[in-house]
């Protein structure tokens, strides 16, 4: 299948600092793939590349298995991680405007701008300016914008920043729905637990480089095994000590173990059960956030 969008040995250097050094990822159409990493890591970089905001140093960017052209660029919806809006315009009238430079006539925007304000319960702020808006309500405009055309591919950089709990949860419906239709979506975020929600496939960045990239489903059972759950009394600070022991971490007596490569649950549990009551250990499934964890270090090893 023709990737949606596709990535090969994108790099980007600012000042002699390599911000992007050599990503490469394929996009599959009608998926949710996530472009995950911490602030820095180089995210928003290479979607800054993707709609040739900037140019890349070198590597090659592919739309529908060809190279990008501007018609590709005018039909993405895209959302970019420092929000632009026309401030002194009405709600109503900022977005007929970016539907027109989508190319859409004037005549059946108004409707369709009317229908999605409701929906996002802005209906009544539409003739008022943008800048008596929230925050949040001011980021419901910009994501009217980047569906209002029905782009077949979105890129949305960091889309939940800021975000109120029920804001979050309108986006994600959003989301769902516009990938229940078959379309394709490039979600950008340093939330791990955002990502996991939402992803089929996962490009794992840090320090301008691709250090993990695949299905999640996959990934999960290609890096399990090693991810154990423990319910410990005692002080769960000396378990760093254990030799087996990658990482811990620990909330209210519950523990999760990161194991060194090769190194047995039985032997680990050997040397906790010296230090600390324990009272539950069992194997997990690794959550996205212990995943990105061991895939850094496996890098910088």
């Amino acid at each position: 299948m023709t990737p949606a969008l596709e990535l090969r040995g994108i790099r980007k250097s600012f000042n002699g600092f390599q911000a992007v050094a050599g990503v490469d990822l394929a996009v599959a159409p009608g998926s949710v793939f996530g472009l995950l990493g911490p602030n820095g890591a180089g995210k928003t970089t290479t979607i800054r590349m993707i709609m040739d905001i900037i140019a890349p140093d070198a590597g090659e960017i592919l739309v529908a298995g060809r190279p990008r052209t501007a018609d590709d660029l005018r039909a993405i919806g895209y959302l970019p991680e420092e929000r632009g809006l026309y401030r002194k315009m009405t709600v109503l009238d900022h977005l007929v405007f970016l539907g027109e430079l989508h190319g859409l006539d004037r005549k059946g925007l108004v409707p369709r701008v009317e229908t999605w304000l409701e929906r996002v319960d802005l209906a009544r702020w539409s003739r008022r300016k943008v800048e008596e808006l929230s925050k949040g309500m001011q980021q419901k405009v910009q994501l009217i914008g980047t569906f209002l055309p029905d782009p077949d591919l979105v890129i949305l950089d960091e889309p939940f920043s800021g975000l109120d709990p029920l804001n979050q949860q309108l986006f994600k419906d959003l989301l769902a729905e516009f990938r229940s239709r078959g379309k394709t979506i490039l979600l950008s975020t340093h939330v791990m637990e955002q990502a996991e929600k939402l992803c089929d496939t996962v490009c794992l960045i840090s320090g301008g480089r691709a250090v993990l990239a695949g299905e999640l489903r996959a990934l999960k059972q290609q890096m399990g095994g090693n991810v154990y759950h423990a319910v410990v009394e005692g002080d769960v600070s000396r378990l760093r000590s254990v030799a087996g022991v990658a990482e811990v971490q620990a909330k209210d007596g519950q523990v999760s173990l990161i194991l060194r490569d090769g190194i047995r649950g039985a032997a680990v549990l050997r040397d906790i059960m010296e230090l600390v009551q324990v009272e539950e250990f069992r194997s997990v499934e690794p959550d996205l956030e212990e995943i990105f964890i061991k895939a850094v270090r496996g890098a910088d090893a």
